[in-house]
């Protein structure tokens, strides 16, 4: 569905109010963190490795992090863990990123939910698609693991000031 034709997304106060409270627990300081109180990010990558380097800096800065291995499993992961955040592959198995996405724009349960991808595609038209789907942020791999945590955390900060449409604006911007 174009942008023009979707109603824009509004957060929903309750979720920016749950979102801003977790990263006021976790403080942004760091390792040591409750992940109780800390954003809990899923990341959603069909290999293994970038998984595992992903998780290790994401919760090394204090983030809780669930991961998924396609497209199937993070949409339950999504509906059991309702997660502040969710990193999401393009390229997968079975049900892709794309898919993803799709999904989660169309139910008002997760609509919410800012996605960042994660891509090997670089080309323009993905950004404008990942634009289209609602999407906050776009991630080109390779990538530095170490920045991760950081765009995660403005991310999350932007959104809870109300700078949703905006990171949404900016990935046809970049690239």
């Amino acid at each position: 569905m174009s942008r023009a034709h979707r109603p824009p997304r509004r957060v929903d106060g309750a979720w920016r109010s749950r979102v801003r409270h977790r990263l006021e627990s976790a403080g942004g300081s760091g390792g040591g963190q409750s992940e109780e109180s800390a954003p809990l990010v899923l990341l959603v990558d069909d290999e293994r490795a970038i998984r595992t380097i992903c998780r290790v800096n994401l919760e090394g800065d204090g983030l809780a992090v669930s991961e998924a291995a396609h497209g199937g499993e993070a949409l339950e992961r999504i509906a059991q863990e309702h997660p502040s955040l969710v990193l999401l592959d393009v390229m997968m198995p079975r049900v892709d990123g794309w898919r993803v996405a799709e999904e989660l724009a169309a139910d008002d349960a997760t609509r919410d939910i800012p996605v960042v991808f994660l891509s090997a595609r670089a080309a323009h038209e993905d950004r404008l698609r990942a634009q289209e789907l609602g999407a906050v942020g776009y991630v080109v791999k390779p990538f530095d693991p170490l920045e991760l945590a950081g765009t995660v955390r403005e991310v999350l900060e932007r959104i809870a000031r109300g700078e949703r449409e905006q990171l949404n604006r900016e990935l046809s911007e970049r690239g």
